[in-house]
């Protein structure tokens, strides 16, 4: 991909963080920030499906398999209270199908395809490395999100859980979970992609872990 196309994918993902970053600190502006919390993520899913080298039928696949598998192990944390813990969506990502927003797979896919790029730009050269260290990744980044997650009705956890609000198991299933996606995506096999999704990830982390501290 060219480097002017790069920057400007990695600029929007800057800035669109900054912006609803500042929109989150102003109390008054909250509600009307988030509830375009899901089109925030399906904007940032597309720039980093863009920036993305090859767009073939295998990656169409990657994207559905992907998001199926996110979807249905949703489905049975939500209803069956499997994997992660007992706990319930709230209204801030929207629609809801069967008690899990839609939008929930498209997260999943987004910080698959990310954390799976960003291992790939280390230069780790085992593949059950790269899924150990990204599914590592994943997990720590859902230990920012959690306590950001209850405060803004992403999600609630039945009862709170000792850990920033969730359950251990949570954090081992985010782990385990993450690990298989990795694997999904390692599956693929891939071409080495840019650093837009690197930026993504970071961009990520900055804005849980400042929007924790506001």
């Amino acid at each position: 991909m060219r480097a002017d196309k790069q920057t400007i994918l990695i600029f929007i993902i800057i800035l669109f963080h900054a912006v609803g970053l500042a929109g989150f600190a102003v109390e008054t502006l909250q509600p009307f920030f988030l509830q375009f919390v899901p089109f925030h993520l399906l904007l940032m899913l597309a720039m980093v499906f863009l920036s993305h080298q090859d767009i073939d039928p295998k990656f169409v696949l990657f994207i559905v398999v992907i998001s199926l598998l996110a979807f249905t192990i949703e489905w049975l944390g939500v209803n069956k209270h499997l994997f992660f813990g007992h706990y319930a969506y709230g209204q801030t990502l929207g629609y809801k199908w069967q008690n899990v927003p839609v939008i929930i797979a498209v997260n999943w896919l987004m910080l698959t395809y990310a954390t799976g790029t960003v291992m790939q730009n280390l230069n780790v050269r085992s593949a059950s490395a790269r899924i150990i260290i990204g599914a590592f990744v994943m997990m720590t980044l859902d230990v920012f999100i959690e306590p950001n997650a209850t405060r803004y009705d992403y999600w609630h956890w039945v009862p709170p859980g000792e850990y920033l609000t969730a359950p251990l198991g949570n954090y081992l299933a985010w782990f385990g979970v993450g690990a298989v996606m990795l694997g999904v995506f390692e599956a693929f096999g891939f071409k080495k992609q840019n650093a837009v999704g690197g930026a993504l990830l970071l961009a990520q982390f900055l804005f849980f872990l400042l929007l924790y501290w506001i």
